[in-house]
């Protein structure tokens, strides 16, 4: 997440026309402490039965938790691009990331 974090600006256009959100199965009052702690500019969702995770394809039911699985949505609410997992240390990864969000945002 920090990588998204200080990325934000550019990747991600510091919100203009991109919406960034972060689902997790964690309880929502330590993922607002994580995110006020770590100056996150973008919101996390608290998805504690993996609703979203399993809509989606990205609910790991042997951990009870969600992988790593990023997607980009499109203005049409379609899925644009999926990564999975994302290798979010991996600097080539952000390479695709950045050309889906451009493509999705009409660049």
């Amino acid at each position: 997440m920090d990588a998204y974090r200080d990325q934000y600006a550019t990747l991600f256009r510091n919100g203009k026309k991109v919406v960034l959100l972060a689902v997790s199965v964690d309880p929502d009052t330590a993922l607002v402490s994580w995110a006020r702690d770590k100056q996150y500019p973008f919101r996390f969702l608290s998805d504690p039965e993996g609703k979203v995770g399993k809509l989606y394809g990205a609910w790991e039911p042997k951990y009870k938790l969600d992988n790593r699985t990023l997607f980009v949505v499109g203005p049409d609410g379609k899925i644009a691009y999926v990564a999975d997992p994302f290798q979010e240390i991996d600097p080539k990864a952000y390479d695709g990331l950045k050309g889906a969000i451009d493509r999705s945002a009409g660049e």
